[in-house]
């Protein structure tokens, strides 16, 4: 078997097809699919998802050890969910003793309601760095993959989506694959950003088989980031009535999007949305007919969103303006360069006064516990602090990271829709920053990697453990993947008042809207309906 790495590097057009390894399937059909696939040449690997969709699935690094017995190379999707970093390292471990060196770097969906604990220790951009570093101190030939969606149609959620995926390749990833998606404008958009970045990062388009089913969910924002027009869904519903329900209609749509991609200038294509050997088969011959001549199909996948924003486009929307507390808190850090959220803290005379006075108060243990209480509550109005005594307020443009459902800290994940929340109904944390940073001509500061929290530190004092040296941050990581970083969110959904209170997010109140009012001639969707499975959030 030839080696992923050794296949992208060779410049020749690549194909990953997507294993989901899900409860709903039994091993030995995935099994079986798998050595179908391997028979394909174009075929470099097979991607073995982990936790699709927010469902438990089956254990990944064990199907893709059998993947692989069967001539299939596997890729193992390696997500943030439901593991901290101990269990994450301990995956490393097992990957590098199994020679399995092709890893999905990815935030992961969150679980669904059947799992009541969600953990979100690290975020996809801290996995891929991690990775990159135990690459380069052990040798290990490790390839990362990260997942991007240029399919975002809100602004600032879509700047990010880009601005994260610099974050990625910072890190050490080594390619990039897209979510799903039908709007080849944005597919050469996300083409654009990189080689005017100068970013040679090859990137696979994800290519979905898409069925009527699927797209009805995709149209309320389900599974989460993924999205089908109401265009896309009334021409699959249409070709649904073929008396083969569509079937060669959607495989010959998933031909031209990989002609297009072709052309474009993609590394290769991601396929997904069937298992078939045959028609992947047909998909891959059929596509290389219609690849010269893709720029007379490129009209034909123009499925995004009618009024949604274009980066190279003229942006109808005035530039976001200052707002009172930013443009306040950033004075305040010019003028007093030695304060936590400072972005550039210098040595001073008065910082070292601080950190004795800090020193100090960290020695009187009611004193300490009285300041940790004075923080905590007046942080907690102003920024909804959670009290993770690792405050990165500076670098998010005076955002808590904690305010996010799965406490990201580099960017947002790609399970969000138009700009809201993929969890809960709220606005996507992620859209203030960068419309704040985007007011203050700031946005390349956003590139600052922004390592994992130290989450012993939680309930402590963040201003004690910045002076003293004890907090993780920008500039001053801390090495905390073995000796036991203590969880992330482990607190049961129905205890955290913070998600109770939210209520569903607006994917999930679009998707009970469309089952209270199904459309016309069409079936109920089924509970596990295609397209429940398919993706995972960056």
């Amino acid at each position: 078997m030839r080696p992923l790495a050794e296949r992208v590097k060779s410049g020749q057009f690549l194909y990953v097809t997507e294993l989901v390894a899900s409860g709903l399937k039994r091993e030995a059909q995935v099994l079986e699919i798998a050595s179908k696939l391997a028979m394909i040449p174009e075929i470099a690997a097979g991607s073995i998802t982990s936790y699709a969709g927010g469902q438990l699935g089956q254990e990944s690094i064990r199907v893709g050890t059998a993947v692989r017995a069967r001539g299939l190379v596997p890729n193992v999707h390696l997500t943030c969910v439901g593991q901290d970093r101990a269990t994450i390292e301990k995956t490393l471990v097992a990957l590098q003793a199994l020679e399995m060196y092709n890893i999905f770097s990815i935030s992961g969906d969150w679980p669904k309601a059947a799992q009541r604990t969600a953990v979100f220790d690290i975020d996809s951009v801290q996995l891929a760095a991690h990775i990159a570093e135990k690459r380069a101190k052990t040798g290990t030939p490790f390839f990362i993959s990260c997942a991007v969606s240029p399919f975002k149609y809100q602004r600032e959620d879509l700047l990010y989506q880009y601005l994260k995926l610099e974050k990625k390749i910072a890190a050490g990833a080594d390619m990039a694959i897209t979510q799903v998606g039908w709007d080849a404008v944005k597919f050469v958009e996300l083409k654009r950003y990189l080689d005017e970045r100068g970013l040679k990062t090859p990137v696979l388009g994800n290519v979905y088989v898409l069925s009527r089913r699927a797209a009805e969910r995709m149209n309320t924002g389900n599974p989460p980031g993924c999205w089908a027009s109401d265009e896309l869904v009334a021409v699959l519903r249409k070709e649904s009535e073929a008396p083969d329900g569509g079937l060669q209609a959607r495989l010959e749509r998933a031909a031209r999007s990989v002609a297009i991609l072709k052309g474009i200038g993609y590394a290769g294509a991601y396929i997904g949305g069937t298992h078939d050997a045959r028609h992947i088969n047909q998909i891959i011959r059929r596509a290389e007919e219609l690849a010269p001549k893709w720029e007379e199909i490129f009209e034909e996948l123009q499925f995004g969103k009618k009024d949604g924003f274009y980066l190279y486009k003229r942006d109808p929307q005035p530039k976001p303006t200052r707002e009172f507390l930013p443009t306040v808190m950033d004075a305040a850090a010019k003028a007093l360069p030695f304060v936590p959220w400072s972005k550039n803290v210098t040595d001073s005379p008065m910082r070292r006064l601080f950190q004795g006075v800090f020193r100090w108060i960290d020695r009187q243990p009611r004193l300490s516990h009285w300041f940790e209480r004075f923080e905590y509550y007046g942080k907690k109005e102003v920024f909804g602090c959670q009290n993770c005594g690792n405050c990165v307020l500076g670098s998010m443009e005076y955002v808590c990271p904690q305010t996010c459902p799965k406490q990201m800290r580099n960017g947002p994940c790609g399970g969000t829709f138009h700009g809201n929340c993929e969890v809960i109904d709220q606005e996507c944390i992620w859209v203030k920053v960068m419309a704040r940073a985007e007011a203050s001509n700031t946005i390349d500061q956003l590139k600052v990697f922004i390592p994992p929290p130290d989450r012993k530190l939680t309930g402590t004092a963040s201003w004690v453990n910045f002076y003293l040296g004890r907090d993780s941050r920008p500039g001053r990581p801390k090495d905390l993947w073995k000796g036991g970083a203590g969880p992330g969110r482990t607190v049961p959904i129905d205890e955290d008042e913070h998600l109770k209170t939210a209520g569903p997010s607006a994917a999930d109140q679009a998707l009970a809207a469309r089952s209270a009012k199904p459309a016309a001639g069409a079936k109920p969707a089924a509970t596990n309906a295609p397209g429940a499975e398919m993706r995972q959030a960056g």
